[in-house]
């Protein structure tokens, strides 16, 4: 089986245990974008219909802040920010727990938060234009 495979096996078994709780790490590592899509929105539906609770470790923010009603950033050991995603997933909280500089815009489809990783190289200044050396068109 493909790693995604096994992922997919893995989830379908805890599913099947049909608890009140399931305590997922990183249920979407090794999925395509589509399969990934489809878990989550899975997850979503045993939520809601179901209530069951469901505690998961994800590393991609912006499927973390789409699908999530709280999230928890941790950094050093210990609690760096607790909220809802609009609350948690900040330019600040990115730069402080992943040292990474970022934009928060919201997300035209669900109207939560969206992170846009900025690298050192794709930055245009502020009259729009990109750094040396980098393609104009």
């Amino acid at each position: 089986l493909s790693g995604g495979q096994r992922q997919r096996v893995w989830i379908a078994m805890a599913l099947a245990q049909q608890t009140d709780l399931l305590l997922l790490d990183e249920p979407t590592t090794f999925l395509d974008a589509s399969h990934q899509i489809e878990v989550l929105d899975l997850l979503t539906d045993l939520n809601r219909s179901r209530g069951t609770t469901i505690v998961m470790v994800l590393h991609d923010l912006n499927l973390a802040a789409r699908y999530a009603d709280h999230l928890i950033a941790l950094a050093g050991g210990g609690l760096h920010a607790s909220g809802t995603p609009a609350e948690v997933l900040t330019e600040e909280t990115v730069r402080a727990v992943f040292d990474l500089d970022s934009r928060i815009i919201e997300d035209p489809v669900s109207g939560r938060p969206l992170m846009l990783p900025i690298g050192r190289h794709h930055v245009l200044d502020r009259a729009g234009t990109p750094p040396v050396g980098e393609p104009t068109a």
